[in-house]
């Protein structure tokens, strides 16, 4: 077993700015922690972006190696649940924000944030998903339970990496999908993942100040927040449901509680860090099995770790689709 491995490193400078480099580290430098991992794949997610360019309500210390989603190889364990060469995906929990994390070719993290890899998935197709996937999986999950099963299903920042795998998850199941976007140019792509119809973002993005408007939407799916979320909301019919993962327009929601009195319409928050162990597994069995999806190759794309800098510039200025896997050794399958 080698002790050394390669992982992004960022630096915060004497000026404040913050450098990103690749350099070599030792199993030694890592934390305590039950399980030594060798990753074979992580994934670039937006809370990583903002850990890779000193975003210290993500990250507090610096020098750090960001990577919320990992999957790879056990090469200790100190428990028995988990043995020398099980594959394990973990996400989630501390991993990447404050805990070394999947952009680096080992963790040390403790045996309950990991997830053994289900027969159904490969270590690749697992961060094909990651957090993205499993957020969107959750996302359904929930309309689902709320009895959202026919009528239009919204899809908002359709083009991301929560908005592709939902897009595509939530018409493999059956809804009718419409995929709002601010990139009509990918309306093709979107059209492959399963979107009956695609619309720009400016049609959900209501100006008018009315607390209610025309009812439209059985479900929505929102990762992005701000005045789509609450134009979604004032949108959805009654008994409806909308479930709100993502922030990336704005943490705000200004809105009255018309809809949720007179409507009946139900927010969902969805938190993918730190539900249950047994949520975990339940969600991502699914993924595996009668929710396993067969797109995954158009959603998703590798990347090298040297790679990795230029794709965590453009996720910060909204010009990534779908998601980016980082293959720590692209031979591994």
């Amino acid at each position: 077993m080698s002790t050394h491995f390669d992982a992004l490193w960022v630096e915060e400078q004497p000026d404040g700015a913050f450098r990103r480099s690749i350099v070599r580290r030792s199993v030694d430098d890592l934390p305590t922690g039950e399980l030594l991992i060798e990753v074979h794949y992580s994934s670039l997610n937006y809370k990583d972006a903002l850990s890779a360019t000193g975003n210290r309500g993500v990250t507090r210390s610096y020098p750090h190696t960001p990577g919320i989603d990992a999957a790879g190889v056990v090469l200790e364990s100190a428990v028995e649940a988990f043995q020398p060469g099980d594959e394990v995906i973990v996400i989630g929990y501390d991993l990447g924000m404050n805990t070394p994390g999947g952009f680096g070719g080992c963790i040390r993290v403790p045996a309950a944030w990991a997830v053994k890899r289900p027969a159904g998935l490969t270590l690749h197709e697992s961060m094909a998903l990651g957090t993205a996937g499993f957020t969107a999986a959750q996302c359904v999950d929930a309309l689902l339970s709320h009895g959202v099963h026919s009528g239009e299903v919204l899809v908002t920042g359709a083009t991301g990496g929560v908005g592709s795998i939902a897009v595509a998850l939530a018409s493999k199941l059956g809804l009718t999908v419409v995929a709002a976007t601010g990139k009509m140019d990918e309306a093709d792509y979107l059209r492959t993942l399963g979107a009956v119809s695609v619309i720009d973002r400016s049609e959900v993005v209501d100006a008018s100040g009315k607390p209610l408007l025309r009812e439209r939407w059985a479900g929505v799916i929102d990762t992005v927040g701000g005045a789509i979320l609450a134009t979604a909301i004032k949108a959805t019919r009654y008994g409806g449901a909308v479930t709100a993962c993502g922030m990336v327009a704005s943490p705000a929601l200004e809105l009255t509680v018309f809809p949720f009195i007179l409507r009946g319409v139900k927010l969902l928050g969805i938190d993918s860090v730190n539900p249950p162990i047994a949520e975990r597994r339940r969600i991502w069995t699914l993924l595996a099995d009668e929710w396993r999806l067969d797109v995954l190759d158009r959603i998703a794309r590798n990347v090298t770790l040297a790679e990795l800098s230029g794709e965590i510039d453009a996720i910060l200025h909204g010009q990534q689709r779908g998601r980016v896997v980082v293959a720590h050794n692209p031979t591994q399958n």
